[in-house]
């Protein structure tokens, strides 16, 4: 899942996208000479901006990023197989996420995918998911705010994992409106229901997330085990994805139903 801000990548300077773009790949001969300071007409200049503006772009551009992504991994996995030849079967899909149902659905989607697939029965052993780092974070956390006279409010510790973006208990403008404690507690109950072999009972109890966003039980484990299926290039509540529908001249999105 990603979080594209494209009116910060379009308010950065001049510099600052030479900057960034340098640190990924390489750059131009103008604008080498820019970055020496040895750009004296405006007929050069408007050219360096020329291709900054291009940089800029692709930096937030979700192809750009697959393109790269794709290549590196198809580069690896041909070297390993020793082969050539395309890897890759086809383009890679996305969805828009319209509201924070969307956006709870998806990320419960993607951090049980290894417990769907019956790979692993426990959320902590889920490898290469955003919840296992989570979970860790979060253990790490607790043992670090162990003296006898404090008591500390674990559900609202916001030392999260600097690689994704933190749960609404941190400070950080961008953080996900739920708490990191009430995510947990329902992909704990999400992955018991959709994973019978998992340890323990499912809880009568419905989640806190599900009961505030006025989510029904069984609707919200079918969308979890089927996600993709559920939505075509837009998923959210059926008032989102009215509205989104209205916004691009369609009648309706797939989901609506």
């Amino acid at each position: 899942m990603l979080r594209v801000n494209r009116d910060e990548a379009l308010a950065w300077s001049l510099d600052e996208v030479i900057e960034r773009w340098y640190k990924l790949y390489g750059g131009h001969p103008l604008v080498d000479l820019y970055r020496r300071e040895m750009i004296d007409d405006e007929a050069r200049f408007k050219k360096v901006e020329e291709i900054v503006q291009v940089w800029r772009m692709r930096l937030f551009d979700i192809s750009w990023l697959m393109r790269n992504l794709n290549e590196t991994i198809a580069r690896a996995a041909n070297k390993e197989d020793n082969c050539k030849g395309r890897y890759w079967e086809g383009r890679y899909y996305s969805q828009a996420l319209l509201d924070e149902q969307a956006l709870l659905s998806c990320m419960m989607y993607v951090d049980l995918n290894p417990v769907r697939a019956d790979m692993c029965n426990d959320l902590i052993s889920s490898d290469f998911t955003s919840i296992q780092t989570r979970i860790k974070a979060y253990q790490q956390s607790k043992n670090q705010h162990k003296p006898p006279s404090v008591e500390i409010d674990h559900h609202s510790i916001a030392n999260q994992p600097k690689s994704l973006i933190p749960f609404g208990a941190s400070q950080d403008k961008k953080a996900i409106a739920f708490t990191l404690y009430d995510y947990l507690e329902l992909a704990d109950w999400s992955a018991r229901a959709i994973n019978p072999n998992k340890r323990g009972a499912i809880s009568d109890k419905e989640p806190k997330l599900l009961n505030a966003l006025g989510i029904d039980q069984e609707a919200w484990v079918d969308v979890v085990k089927n996600f993709r299926r559920h939505y075509s290039n837009f998923a959210g509540s059926k008032m989102a994805l009215q509205e989104c529908a209205n916004k691009h001249d369609h009648c309706w999105y797939k989901g609506t139903g």
